[in-house]
């Protein structure tokens, strides 16, 4: 059971985004239409509305700070971990570009935040390796 949990770990957190806004569009969901699901009358008179794409770019945001937050763990499954937020990464894009459903500027910015969680990583792998190997030497 715990061996599970510890590959479940190595799952990127997008992967589950990108799950979740295929269920959403085959539930119905229109990401394109910008119509409200609700809407709130701030003290500053301002009427803020939340529009289905606000959710989910919301979801992404939260995501991308895990993510980078997981990026920081150094041990023996960080490249398998790297390399599976890489891949879904190019799922995203593939996605953005060849299915027309994804096909949005809220897939994009979440597709764009994928990247970053990549480079991200493998940025923050890299600079704690070489301070790990300056310490040891």
């Amino acid at each position: 059971m715990l061996n599970v949990l510890k590959a479940f770990s190595y799952l990127p957190l997008f992967f589950v985004v990108g799950v979740i806004y295929i269920i959403m569009v085959f539930a119905g969901v229109n990401f394109g239409d910008p119509s409200e699901l609700f809407h709130l009358s701030l003290p500053s008179g301002a009427n803020w509305m939340l529009t289905s794409s606000d959710i989910f770019l919301m979801l992404g945001v939260v995501t991308l700070f895990i993510e980078i937050i997981k990026s920081t763990r150094t041990g023996t499954g960080t490249i398998l971990e790297h390399t599976l937020s890489m891949l879904v990464f190019l799922t995203f894009l593939m996605f953005f570009l060849f299915w027309g459903s994804a096909g949005t500027s809220p897939f994009l910015v979440v597709t764009l935040m994928s990247l970053l969680d990549v480079i991200a990583g493998f940025t923050i792998t890299v600079a704690t390796a070489r301070r790990d190997f300056n310490m040891g030497g």
